[in-house]
Parts: structure tokens; C-alpha cells; sequence
């Protein structure tokens, strides 16, 4: 796939902050590996690397020279789909947060914000990508739909992954007790109100903050 160096150019910028945003989560973790000895929360890399590969597959869908052609289209945004729940699911590693001897407080609570805060930027990043991309093809509503539907689907899986602990690739590693799973709270609504909660307040939370940071990216005479 040929690279638009003029796209690439005007990423930079959000590469660069995104960097350094991640810099400051991977430096919380590695100081506190030193002050501590343990490795509590060294988990917190590989869950922002499966928040960065969404984002991956988005911008080089975005710097590519030519629109991707729709065979493309669907099958990286199959997979973008797959692994985009990974970035929203980082805000839940708040479960995690307690009072631990050898660190303050504070210091675990500034760790793990900023770890969300990272899988936050990189869901909205990436979908701002993907939205472009569905909107450009088939028009505005259909845009706002796929969002809507995309953060909606994140918010099923980030309770796939926090409650019932299946990953990304049980899709092909576990596909028939995921299959099952999620079979049985589609079939059986009102026995898993958890479900269909988590869903509906995640994904509502999620919708905002989207609709939030495309408000904040406007130039202000819009």
C-alpha cells in the first residue's frame, strides 16, 4: 500500500503527542517497578499495545495515496473492529486500583489514568479514522451510524473482557464457548441485566466523549 506523504506529514503532529503521552505511561510503570521491585501493573503495556493496534490499522488505512478498495475496507476494518474494543477496555483497569504498600496512593491513581486516558485517545483517533472513511463512501448518516454502532459493540466487548475474561482472539482460539456466551444474553436479555447495563452505560459514556472530542476539533467560525 502506497504511503500519501502529504497525509503523513499532517498526522505527525498527533503522532508526536500520542507518543508522548504513552512515554509518560510506560515511564509511571517503570518507576514504579524500580521503587517497588514488583511488577504490578507491567500487565498495563501489553493492554496499551492492544489499544495501539486498532490505531495502527486505521492510519494506514488514512495515509494511504489511493481510497482503499472496498475488499480492504472490509477486511481491515473486520479486524480494526476485532481489537477495537482493547482501547476503551483500559478505563475498567480502575478495578485495580487500591491503597499497596511502597507507593503513594496518588501515584497508582495518576499510573492508571494515564494508561486510560492513552486507551481512550487511541479509540477516538482510531475511530475519527475509521468514521472519515465510512462517511467519505456512503454519507454522513451511514458515518454517524457506524460510529455509534462501533462504540456500542466496544461496549459489549469491554464486558466480554472484564467479566467473562475472553480476548480478542478467542474469535478463533475459543469461538464455540464465546459463540455460546454471547448467544445466550442475546436470546435471554432479561437474565443478564449486568450485561446489557455495562453495554448501555459504557457505550452511552463512550458515545459523548466521542461527540465530545469531534466538537473540541472543530476550528471555531464552524
Amino acid at each position: 500500500m502506497a504511503i500519501s506523504s502529504l497525509a503523513l506529514r499532517r498526522r505527525l503532529p498527533l503522532f508526536f503527542v500520542l507518543a508522548l503521552s504513552l512515554g509518560l505511561s510506560f515511564a509511571l510503570i517503570g518507576v514504579r517497578v524500580l521503587l517497588t521491585g514488583k511488577l504490578q501493573f507491567v500487565f498495563l503495556l501489553w493492554n496499551l499495545f492492544l489499544a495501539a493496534l486498532p490505531f495502527g490499522l486505521s492510519a494506514a488505512l488514512s495515509v494511504a495515496a489511493k481510497p482503499p478498495r472496498p475488499w480492504l475496507l472490509l477486511v481491515v476494518g473486520a479486524m480494526w473492529l476485532l481489537f477495537f474494543p482493547n482501547a476503551p477496555y483500559i478505563v475498567t483497569d480502575l478495578f485495580h486500583l487500591e491503597s499497596r504498600p511502597g507507593v503513594p496512593y496518588w501515584y497508582d491513581l495518576a499510573l492508571i489514568l494515564s494508561c486510560s486516558w492513552n486507551g481512550l485517545m487511541l479509540a477516538y483517533a482510531s475511530l475519527l479514522d475509521m468514521h472519515a472513511l465510512v462517511q467519505r463512501r456512503l454519507g454522513w448518516w451511514p458515518g454517524w451510524t457506524f460510529a455509534t454502532v462501533a462504540l456500542l459493540l466496544s461496549s459489549f466487548g469491554i464486558y466480554l473482557g472484564r467479566f467473562l475474561r475472553f480476548n480478542s482472539w478467542d474469535v478463533l482460539a475459543n469461538p464455540l464457548t464465546l459463540f455460546y456466551d454471547i448467544l445466550n444474553r442475546v436470546v435471554n436479555p432479561l437474565s443478564y441485566p449486568g450485561t446489557w447495563g455495562v453495554t448501555v452505560v459504557f457505550g452511552v459514556f463512550l458515545l459523548i466523549g466521542y461527540a465530545t472530542v469531534r466538537l473540541l476539533g472543530r476550528p471555531p467560525d464552524e
